[in-house]
């Protein structure tokens, strides 16, 4: 099943927000200079949610930008300065899936890194390092995005083989659900 994103996409983070819901940005929000050096000199902290449904199939999206795009990759998002974790993750739910969810109705699934030889704002010679803190959840499959900032189109995959442009760290999910 394909599910399209209900809005026209954006395909510069550089100066996009995914905060639709509010249409301001929150603290911590960087972008231009202050987002390339932090990409060039920090790890970046982010979340990933791995959204099951009841047939045990998980939710990908198609990146509009790099890094990966092009791929399926699970819905997520950075984690912003002074944000706690349980505001990011609600942000994170909110702005991409449409969801309200707390982490409190997730399970934690462990910490991964991905490194990417390229990054967001097309710069050249600056690798992105993300850590990211996976968190897996359960829900039928009537999500509806509510914008297509992060991905152009959504699908349920049951296993890492039904998409050869499923990236080889989100496929790396089906191993620890």
């Amino acid at each position: 099943m394909t599910i399209h994103a209900m809005a026209t996409s954006v395909h510069n983070t550089d100066t996009a927000y995914r905060g639709h819901m509010t249409g301001k940005r929150p603290k911590g929000y960087l972008q231009g200079n202050d987002l390339k050096q932090l990409i060039q000199n920090a790890p970046l902290i982010s979340i990933d949610l791995i959204i099951r449904d009841n047939d045990g199939s998980i939710l990908f999206g198609r990146r509009i930008n790099e890094p990966a795009k092009g791929r399926w990759f699970v819905p997520g998002g950075r984690i912003l300065k002074d944000e706690r974790l349980g505001q990011a993750f609600e942000r994170i739910c909110r702005d991409e899936i449409g969801k309200r969810w707390r982490i409190s109705d997730a399970q934690f699934i462990g910490v991964f890194e991905h490194f990417y030889a390229n990054n967001v704002l097309g710069a050249e010679g600056i690798s992105t390092h993300y850590i990211v803190l996976a968190y897996g959840i359960r829900s039928d499959s009537d999500i509806r995005p509510p914008k297509a900032d992060q991905h152009t189109e959504y699908r349920w995959f049951k296993s890492r083989d039904d998409d050869s442009d499923i990236h080889e760290y989100a496929a790396a999910y089906f191993d620890h659900m």
